[in-house]
């Protein structure tokens, strides 16, 4: 198997001791720098913890089927833009495998995989389900903001295997604009329902008026999500001075 390609990083150290880590991934056509660039434009005082480093990678540029094979910062290629569209699974698992060497150097620095969440925006939001339904189910918590996934998703597959042998998912947290044109509210609605369905524990939370974007109230429910999934704790600490 050829090594993980190594992807650029753009991070947001913590102000204090480093306990636990966000992987957030852009959109598709954007990059590291321009997600977080944004995020620090819609949420004040931004997306920064006291203990929680913030780490937003870029995806490397690859031709992009949905834009008749330009070249474009993407996850993972489409046939097209359509629950009903099969996979690009190659693609997908490629960047599953390099995307998982930035969990292991958060785990080489010290961080327990349960302390890292994971998640994104659009495109970035199915890359992370995908990275956690699939190959990462021990991490702490995954968002998508504005996602979807295709209908017959091998995400879903997976999420039911592990169902039915009795192990666990770490919870899903969703946000969705009502007035979404690019990825609709009921794509994202949808997918929130199946992975319900197969014994995953999901938040859905709806925006009267957000087109395909991020918002303040979106950006602050989510930093309080993370807090409650990575809590400042004087026991990790301690146990890890």
């Amino acid at each position: 198997m050829a090594a993980a390609r190594r992807l650029q990083l753009c991070a947001v150290s913590p102000t204090g001791r480093h306990s636990a880590s966000v992987i957030f991934l852009h959109g598709s056509g954007d990059t590291g720098q321009g997600l977080r660039a944004w995020v620090r434009d819609v949420l004040v005082p931004d997306l920064a913890f006291s203990h929680v480093r913030v780490i937003y990678p870029t995806a490397p540029v690859r031709p992009y089927t949905p834009m008749r094979g330009a070249l474009s910062n993407v996850w993972f290629d489409r046939y097209k833009i359509s629950r009903d569209s099969p996979e690009h699974l190659e693609s997908v698992d490629a960047m599953c495998s390099s995307l998982g060497s930035i969990i292991e150097d958060e785990v080489k620095a010290g961080i327990p995989k349960h302390r890292i969440i994971i998640g994104g925006f659009s495109m970035g939001g199915a890359m992370a389900l995908h990275l956690v339904c699939r190959h990462h189910p021990d991490v702490g918590g995954v968002f998508a903001l504005s996602s979807f996934l295709n209908k017959d998703s091998a995400a879903f597959q997976d999420v039911e295997k592990r169902l039915k042998a009795g192990l666990s998912l770490p919870e899903l947290f969703q946000c969705h604009g009502t007035s979404d044109e690019l990825v609709l509210h009921q794509w994202g609605e949808d997918t929130s329902v199946l992975l319900r369905k197969f014994g995953m524990n999901t938040a859905f939370h709806s925006f009267p008026g957000l087109n395909h974007q991020l918002s303040q109230p979106e950006m602050e429910l989510l930093r309080g999500w993370i807090l409650s999934k990575l809590p400042a704790t004087a026991s990790f600490d301690s146990h890890n001075s």
